[in-house]
């Protein structure tokens, strides 16, 4: 017996849309955390620019996502919170050579919950005996916990602080534990201290001896090398550009 029209029909819609959506190129990018809400403006824009492509984010600590990737994970796009992460990445040659770009800058801020009542104006405030508990991102692991401590070991506060140091597995840990009320104090960037406006306040701004700089790069096992090359040539466009820098990113 042959299968009516509206069988064959609808067996045919079935195909075509399972045809259309493996057409689709997928762009898995894995970004710091600090990057999560521009990268997430970014995306939708970056699509429209190139139809048929939908990107997907990963976002954590750099040096976890290196991990992730130095393991197999199938990323296209790696965007790190500093230098030595993406070092670790091209050291184990994950990346495609000649992609890797500085896209944004950034700056490093101590932050206080809003409503606190502790007088904190530098970060010799912090040795305070009324400041107990200060977040900080694992120096072993989050970009933004070795930019801490190498500004408190520039200012010889480093051992004044690490016994009321509560380790952040990522800067938006880091900045959730301040935003409740947690801890005293914590060291954020200042793009993550500016999303919860209302929550927490930047007491002072923290020179850092090496400048803040993040970089991107394709990822040489990507099955969509060109896609990938392109999505980092957006980050530096006058578009991304414009972007990154509504979230408070610097230029690099």
């Amino acid at each position: 017996m042959q299968p009516s029209f509206s069988k064959r029909f609808f067996a045919i819609l079935i195909l075509s849309l399972a045809v259309g959506s493996a057409s689709a190129e997928e762009l898995i990018v894995s970004a710091a955390a600090s990057l999560t809400n521009a990268f997430k403006a970014l995306g939708p824009v970056f699509e429209a620019q190139h139809p048929g492509t939908k990107v997907l984010f990963n976002f954590a600590a750099s040096d976890a996502l290196v991990q992730q990737i130095a393991k197999g994970a199938p990323v296209d796009v790696f965007a790190s919170a500093d230098q030595e992460t993406m070092d670790k990445a091209q050291t184990q040659q994950l990346l495609v050579s000649g992609t890797r770009k500085n896209f944004v800058g950034n700056s490093l801020v101590l932050i206080v919950p809003a409503d606190s009542k502790l007088t904190i104006a530098t970060i010799a405030d912090l040795t305070q005996t009324a400041v107990k508990r200060i977040a900080i991102g694992n120096p072993a692991s989050v970009p933004v916990g070795r930019y801490t401590k190498q500004a408190l070991e520039q200012n010889k506060l480093w051992s004044a602080m690490e016994p009321k140091a509560i380790l952040a597995q990522s800067v938006r840990q880091g900045l959730d534990y301040v935003a409740r009320g947690e801890v005293d104090a914590g060291f954020v960037y200042n793009t993550d201290a500016t999303i919860l406006k209302t929550k927490v306040r930047v007491v002072a701004t923290v020179p850092t001896e090496k400048a803040i700089l993040y970089p991107i790069a394709a990822i040489a096992s990507s099955q969509h090398s060109e896609m990938a090359r392109q999505f980092v040539d957006f980050t530096l466009s006058t578009d991304g550009q414009a972007l990154l820098a509504q979230f408070g990113f610097l230029k690099p």
